[in-house]
C-alpha cells in the first residue's frame, strides 16, 4: 500500500459506516409506529421501503458502474442518501416513507460499489482481505450505534420528546456528507474497465436457471431476512411481552448487533480449524434451538440471550453462502456478485410477514417467521453441495 493512499483507504472504510445505516430501521420503526399510529403490519413495511430497492438497483448499478467509475458511483449513492435524510423533516408519514426509500436506494448502490472501490486503493491481496474485514466491522459498529443515534436525536436534539425521533435522519445525513466529502477529496485512482462491460441484466438473471445458484440466491434472501427480521422484532418482543418503553427496548437491537460483530470475528478464526460447511451446519441447528426458545420461553433474560445467540450464529452465514455461489460458477464471478446482492431484498420481504403475523396472532407468531427462514438455511447447510 502506498503511503499517500492511507487516507484514501480510511475514507473508503468510513463509507462502510454509512452502509450500516439501513439497520436503524429496526428501532426507528417503533418510534414511527407510535408517532403515526401505525399497526405492526404497517411498521413491518418500513424495512421493506429500505431493502426492496436492492432487487431493482443492484444489478443495474453494477453494470452502470463500469461507465461511471466506482468512486463516482459511491458518491452518487451518498448524494441520494443525503437527500433522503432531509425529507423526513416534513414530519409527515409519507415523508418518513420517502426518506426510508431513498435510504434504501442509496444503500443498494453503495453496497454494489463500495467493496470494489477498496480494490482501487489496496493492492496487496493480504491487506485487501483484512481491509474488507475491517469494512464489515465498521458496518457492524454503525449498526450497533443506530439506537444510540436515535437516543441522541430524541434526548439531545428533541428535548426528550419521542415525537422528535425524526431528527435522527439529518444526523445520518450529516455523517453521510462527511463521508462523501472525504471520499471526494481523496486521491483514488479510477479502475480500468474489464470483462464486466458485456454484462447485462438478462445475462445476470439467467444464472438463476442453474438450480444450485437459485437455491443459494434464496439462501441469501432468507439469511438477510432473518438478520433484518431479528433486528425488527427484537425490540417489539420486549415492548409487547414485558411492557418496556421504546427507549428501554432499544437494548435488544444492541444485543443483537454486538453479538453479530463478535460472531463474525470469532468465525474467521474458527473456520481456519473447522470446515465452513461443518460450522454452517452446527450454527443453523443451534439457531433453530435459539429461535424456539425465543418463541416459547417468555423470560426477559432468556429472550435477550436468544436474540444475541441468533446474531452470533448467523453472523457468518451470508459470507459462507456468498462463497458457495462464487464456487458454483467461478467463471461468472462478476455476474454472481451482482445477483447475490440483489437477494438482499429479502430483508424487505420478511418483515411485513412478521408484522402481519404479530397483528393477526401475537409476537410468538412473528418469531415463528424467523423459524421458517432458519429451516431453509438449514436445508442449504445440509442439502447443497458445491464442488470447490
Amino acid at each position: 500500500m502506498k503511503g499517500n493512499s492511507f487516507s484514501a483507504v480510511c475514507a473508503v472504510l468510513f463509507g462502510f459506516f454509512v452502509m450500516g445505516f439501513c439497520d436503524i430501521v429496526g428501532i426507528s420503526s417503533d418510534y414511527a409506529r407510535e408517532a403515526f399510529g401505525w399497526s405492526h403490519t404497517m411498521a413491518g413495511f418500513v424495512p421493506s421501503m429500505v431493502f426492496v430497492w436492492f432487487l431493482f438497483f443492484s444489478v443495474p448499478a453494477g453494470i452502470r458502474m463500469n461507465r461511471w467509475g466506482r468512486k463516482n458511483t459511491v458518491l452518487l449513492s451518498m448524494a441520494v442518501t443525503i437527500v433522503g435524510m432531509l425529507i423526513p423533516l416534513a414530519r409527515q408519514s409519507w415523508a418518513c416513507l420517502a426518506g426510508y426509500a431513498l435510504l434504501g436506494i442509496g444503500n443498494a448502490i453503495l453496497q454494489v460499489s463500495l467493496n470494489p472501490l477498496l480494490n482501487n486503493v489496496v493492492t496487496d491481496k493480504r491487506l485487501l482481505t483484512s481491509s474488507l474485514t475491517a469494512g464489515q466491522v465498521v458496518k457492524a459498529v454503525s449498526s450497533f450505534a443506530g439506537p444510540f443515534i436515535m437516543l441522541f436525536a430524541v434526548q439531545c436534539l428533541g428535548g426528550g420528546d419521542p415525537a422528535n425521533w425524526y431528527l435522527a435522519f439529518p444526523v445520518l445525513g450529516g455523517i453521510t456528507l462527511i463521508s462523501a466529502v472525504w471520499i471526494l477529496l481523496s486521491p483514488i485512482p479510477r479502475e480500468t474497465t474489464g470483462e464486466t462491460e458485456t454484462a447485462t441484466v438478462g445475462r445476470t438473471f439467467a444464472l438463476l436457471s442453474n438450480r444450485t445458484v437459485l437455491l443459494l440466491f434464496l439462501g441469501i434472501f432468507f439469511v438477510v431476512g432473518i438478520d433484518v427480521g431479528t433486528n425488527f422484532i427484537s425490540s417489539k418482543i420486549l415492548l409487547l411481552r414485558f411492557g418496556w418503553s421504546v427507549q428501554e427496548a432499544g437494548i435488544a437491537p444492541q444485543v443483537y448487533f454486538i453479538s453479530r460483530t463478535v460472531g463474525a470475528f470469532l468465525g474467521v478464526f474458527i473456520m481456519t480449524r473447522v470446515s465452513e460447511m461443518t460450522y454452517f451446519r452446527w450454527n443453523m441447528l443451534l439457531c433453530i434451538v435459539s429461535i424456539l426458545l425465543l418463541a416459547f420461553f417468555e423470560r426477559e433474560a432468556v429472550n435477550l440471550v436468544c436474540i444475541g445467540a441468533i446474531g452470533f450464529l448467523c453472523s457468518c452465514v451470508f459470507a459462507i453462502i456468498y462463497s458457495m455461489a462464487l464456487q458454483a460458477v467461478p467463471d461468472k464471478a462478476n455476474l454472481i456478485s451482482g445477483l447475490m446482492i440483489t437477494a438482499v431484498a429479502g430483508g424487505g420481504a420478511v418483515t411485513p410477514v412478521i408484522g402481519r403475523a404479530t397483528d393477526m396472532f401475537d409476537i410468538t407468531a412473528g418469531i415463528c417467521v424467523l423459524l421458517i427462514c432458519a429451516f431453509y438455511l438449514t436445508f442449504c447447510a445440509f442439502g447443497i453441495k458445491v464442488r470447490k
